[in-house]
């Protein structure tokens, strides 16, 4: 395709996106009473092994496509407006395109999260064609080491790749803290993902239970240096990992279980993926009553939390209802089920 109409191309694809998108915060406005993202996991297997990560193994198989189907069905049945694929490693799952595909008959906005190391070309167009909305890419550092092999040297190549071909929207997050032996690479990452044309994030590594860890003096710097270069988006709307960098504990209201689900490769819905355990609950069996229980339920593991996009999605919600301790349901952090 020449440079110019895949310049128009793209452009169309991006107005097109912007459009829905709009559309799924005026609804979230409007209503509180159905999930606005949710985190499916289609595969836990992962190709890497980076050291501070908790969410994968060696030896799970691939969810099955129809079982995929159904988990989609009642997302979509329970109004979900976005589905991000996590895992492990999606781009295992041998039938990834057909996953996305069928999220994409419903009004869904489709992301997916990968640590990119399995992007070619023809792998990005198919993405293309299945009608992917949104990639996200985390580089920990500039060179491989025994922390984590997500490196801007490894991955660079397929950056390119993505900056070439890639109709949907691409993100590179960064990472300070969690044993990161270099806390300027993730300057360097940032850096180069605006040179390609993404969006540019910076994310804080959480500990092995999904909690506060406070930054050092080096590591703060350079998350607020990076701060400065993030474009203009949803991700700055608050001052969530602000206070995580100065060791300080947010007052918000978890809104997890109810505007954003995490559904495991079990298909049990859970808070989030750091806190696995409650609801618990079989993702066909959760209902609209469960949803409207948990937005008002207060989760006692909130205040120095570090999932950032659950803390994004609640923040739709920060004005209104406020949350108590339910009852029987509610549980307390040290309750829930920690990742080992």
């Amino acid at each position: 395709m020449p440079k110019r109409t895949q310049s128009i191309h793209r452009t169309l694809v991006a107005a097109r996106r912007r459009v829905r998108e709009l559309a799924m915060i005026g609804r979230a406005l409007a209503s509180t009473d159905h999930p606005v993202m949710a985190h499916i996991i289609p595969m836990r297997q992962c190709n890497l092994a980076c050291k501070y990560c908790n969410e994968y193994d060696k030896v799970s198989k691939p969810v099955p496509l129809e079982t995929m189907k159904r988990r989609i069905d009642h997302l979509a049945k329970l109004g979900t407006n976005v589905v991000t694929i996590s895992g492990g490693e999606p781009l295992l799952h041998p039938q990834l395109d057909e996953i996305i595909r069928h999220m994409r008959k419903y009004p869904i906005i489709a992301g997916m999260i990968t640590n990119g190391y399995l992007l070619t070309a023809d792998r990005i167009k198919r993405l293309n064609a299945a009608g992917l909305d949104h990639l996200q890419i985390s580089i920990d550092n500039v060179n491989p080491d025994d922390v984590s092999k997500k490196s801007l040297k490894v991955l660079d190549k397929k950056l390119q790749l993505l900056s070439e071909h890639a109709d949907f929207h691409v993100n590179i997050n960064s990472v300070v803290g969690g044993g990161v032996k270099n806390p300027h690479d993730a300057l360097v990452v940032s850096r180069r993902a605006l040179q390609l044309g993404f969006t540019s994030t910076v994310g804080i590594i959480h500990d092995g239970d999904g909690q506060l860890q406070p930054l050092s003096d080096e590591e703060r710097s350079v998350f607020l240096k990076i701060k400065t270069l993030e474009k203009k988006n949803y991700s700055r709307f608050n001052h969530f990992q602000d206070n995580i960098a100065n060791g300080k504990p947010n007052e918000w209201r978890c809104r997890a279980g109810a505007r954003y689900l995490y559904i495991c490769e079990e298909g049990l819905v859970h808070y989030c993926s750091q806190q696995r355990g409650y609801p618990g609950t079989p993702l066909e069996q959760y209902t609209t009553a469960d949803v409207k229980r948990e937005f008002v339920t207060e989760k006692s593991c909130a205040p120095h939390c570090t999932v950032s996009c659950v803390h994004q999605i609640s923040y739709i919600d920060h004005w209104r209802a406020p949350q108590h301790i339910a009852t029987p349901q509610s549980v307390e952090a040290s309750d829930l089920v920690q990742i080992e």
